[in-house]
C-alpha cells in the first residue's frame, strides 16, 4: 500500500503532493518492477502516480527535491532595482545601520506602494545576499611565519573595572600563541607585545601578517604601498622580519589570528578576570599560553608545543639583546619643574628647571633625562591633561619657599605615615619657624634614602625624644649600615637634655630631719 511514514532525515526523501516517500519504499517499487511488475501496475499497487514510479526506477534513493526553474516572484517586478540601491549604498555606512528585510519591506511599501508581503521581500534579499557572499580560498600555513592583533575586554586591575586591550601573536602552523595586555594599544603596546611574543617563542618570524593599524602604518600609498611608523621601523631593523598586510576593513585576511582573538577573550576573560595588578594579569596570561602548549587540537596527532619545533627551525634566531619598546621624545622643563609627554605633565627635580630634557615612553613608565642621566621616572598614565608629581622632586624649593609647605600642590596628596605628622609638630613647637624648614630636610632625605629606612628612622627618632634633622639623619644612617646609634648631645644641640646630679648624704639627712618633725 501507499507509504506514509515519515524519513527520520526530511532530505532522504522524495516529495509528490506533499507527500514524502522513504528509501523503504523506493526499493519496494524498484524491486517489483524488476521482477516483471509494470509501471502502471506499480503505480495502482503503491498508490503513487507514474511518473512518481518512473522518478523512482531513475533513482536507486530519494534524490530530494529538485528545482529546474528559478523563483519566480511576480510582484517584485519593478521593485528590485530599488532593493539592489538600498543595498548597494548599505556597504558604506556602519553594519548596525544597514537596512534590514523587514525596513526594505517598510520603505517599500512607504515610498513607492508596494503591494506584496513581507516574506517575498525577505526571501529576495536572502537570496541576493547568498549569491553575492564571499568565497574563500582554503589557505596553507608553512612554518616559521606569524600573524598579530589586538583585542578588547572588560578587566578588573586593583578594584577598579576598565578596558584591557590585548594582543595576540599568532603561529598558524603550530597554533601557538603568546597573549599580552595592556591599559591601551599604543605604539608602545604593539611593540612591547612583539618584543616579549619573540623571547616566549624563543625565536623571530620570517614575516608578521597585520592590518593597517595606525600605530604600524602611518600612511597607505595610491599603489597600496605602506609607510611605516617610525617606532615599528626600528623593530623591523632590530629584529629583521618581513611585515605583510591585509586589505582595509578584510579581518579574514588574517583569519587565524582573528580566531585566536576570540578564543582568548572566551577561555582567559570569561568570567571577567580581577587581578591586583597588570603584571599580575600578564603573568597569569603567559602561564595559560605555555599550559596549552602541551594540548592535541583536533585533526593532529601531535601537540602545539611539538609542532612549535618546525615553526622554531625556520625562525629567525633571537638578537643578543631585546629591543626598547619605547617611544622618544625631547621637552623642555616648565617653570613649575613639569614636563609634557602625550597629554600629561611629569615632574622633574626643580634643579633642571627650563633645561632640555629626552623623554622615552614605555607602556608601564615614563623616563625623563638630561644629557645623559636619568634624571626622573613616573608610571605611565593613560588620562589626559593630568599633573603627575614626585614630591621629592619640590623639597628643595619649598625649603628655601617655606611658606608654600602648606599648599604645595605636590605635596597635597602625599600620604606621609603619622609619625611624621607627629615630627613636624614637635619641630614646630619648639623651634617654630626654622622648626618647619627643618622638618622639609627631614623629607629631604628621601633624595638619598629610602621610605621605610627613614620611616624607621623617625620613630626611633621619637622614641628617644631625639626630635632633630641631625639625630635622624645619623640614626637613618644607622639604620642603613646596621649599627647600633650613637648619639653625642654636644654634637646635636637641639636634643632633650636631662642634668643628673651626683647624690649627696646630706641631702638624704635633711629629708630624714623633716619626717622626724
Amino acid at each position: 500500500g501507499r507509504s506514509k511514514i515519515l524519513p527520520l532525515f526530511p532530505s532522504c526523501g522524495g516529495r509528490e503532493g506533499g507527500e514524502i516517500y522513504t528509501v523503504e519504499l523506493y526499493k519496494k517499487v524498484r524491486l517489483a518492477c524488476a521482477e516483471g511488475m509494470s509501471k502502471r501496475a506499480a503505480a495502482k499497487h503503491f498508490n503513487i502516480s507514474r511518473g512518481t514510479v518512473e522518478k523512482m526506477l531513475a533513482f536507486s534513493v530519494p534524490p530530494g527535491y529538485r528545482r529546474d526553474k528559478p523563483i519566480r516572484r511576480p510582484k517584485l517586478d519593478g521593485f528590485t532595482e530599488f532593493i539592489d540601491a538600498w543595498l548597494e549604498a548599505d556597504k558604506a555606512v556602519h553594519r548596525k545601520q544597514r537596512h534590514t528585510a523587514k525596513r526594505i519591506w517598510e520603505r517599500l511599501q512607504a515610498e513607492h506602494g508596494f503591494p506584496g508581503g513581507y516574506t517575498i521581500v525577505k526571501g529576495y534579499v536572502r537570496e541576493r545576499e547568498r549569491r553575492t557572499r564571499e568565497m574563500f580560498v582554503p589557505l596553507a600555513h608553512p612554518p616559521g611565519h606569524a600573524q598579530a592583533d589586538f583585542g578588547e575586554a572588560v578587566v578588573v586591575i586593583g578594584g577598579v573595572e576598565q578596558k584591557a586591550y590585548f594582543f595576540v601573536m599568532d603561529l598558524p602552523h603550530s597554533d601557538a600563541y603568546f597573549v599580552r595586555a595592556y591599559p591601551a594599544a599604543t605604539a608602545e603596546a604593539w611593540i612591547d607585545g612583539h618584543v616579549r611574543a619573540f623571547a616566549f617563542f624563543g625565536g623571530v618570524p620570517q614575516s608578521v601578517l597585520y592590518d593597517n593599524d595606525r600605530c604600524l602604518v602611518s600612511k597607505i600609498q595610491p599603489d597600496g604601498t605602506r609607510v611605516r611608523a617610525t617606532l615599528f621601523s626600528g623593530l623591523q631593523s632590530h629584529y629583521l622580519f618581513r611585515d605583510r598586510y591585509g586589505r582595509p576593513g578584510k579581518g579574514n585576511d588574517k583569519g587565524a589570528v582573528e580566531g585566536m582573538v576570540g578564543y582568548a577573550r572566551r577561555n582567559h576573560m570569561v568570567p571577567i578576570p580581577h587581578f591586583a595588578s597588570w603584571d599580575a594579569f600578564n603573568a597569569d596570561l603567559e602561564g595559560q599560553c605555555r599550559a596549552r602548549l602541551t594540548r592535541i587540537l583536533r585533526g593532529h596527532k601531535e601537540t602545539i608545543g611539538e609542532r612549535l619545533q618546525r615553526d622554531l627551525a625556520a625562525m629567525r634566531s633571537l638578537p643578543a639583546a631585546p629591543f626598547d619598546a619605547c617611544d622618544q621624545a625631547g621637552g623642555r622643563v616648565s617653570s613649575q619643574s613639569l614636563v609634557r609627554y602625550d597629554t600629561n605633565d611629569y615632574s622633574v627635580p626643580v634643579a633642571y628647571g627650563h633645561q632640555d630634557v629626552w623623554i622615552r615612553g614605555y607602556v608601564d613608565e615614563v623616563v625623563i633625562g638630561c644629557r645623559g642621566e636619568v634624571i626622573a621616572r613616573h608610571p605611565r598614565c593613560y588620562d589626559r591633561e593630568d599633573m603627575i608629581f614626585d614630591p621629592v622632586h619640590y623639597l628643595p624649593l619649598i625649603e628655601r619657599k617655606i611658606n608654600a609647605l602648606d599648599q604645595a600642590a605636590p605635596l597635597a596628596e602625599w600620604h606621609l605615615p603619622e609619625e611624621f605628622q607627629t615630627l613636624r609638630r614637635l619641630m614646630e613647637a619648639r623651634m617654630l619657624k626654622m622648626g618647619r624648614r627643618e622638618y622639609v630636610q627631614v623629607l629631604r632625605l628621601l633624595e638619598t634614602f629610602g621610605m621605610d629606612d627613614l620611616h624607621a628612622a623617625v620613630k626611633k627618632a621619637l622614641k628617644l625624644g631625639a626630635v632633630g634633622f641631625d639625630a635622624i639623619k645619623h640614626l637613618v644612617l644607622c639604620e642603613v649600615e646596621k649599627r647600633p646609634p650613637r648619639l653625642d648631645l654636644d654634637v646635636y644641640p637641639y636634643l632633650p637634655r636631662a642634668n643628673v646630679e651626683t647624690t649627696r648624704v646630706a641631702s638624704y639627712m635633711a629629708l630624714m630631719s623633716e619626717a622626724a618633725e
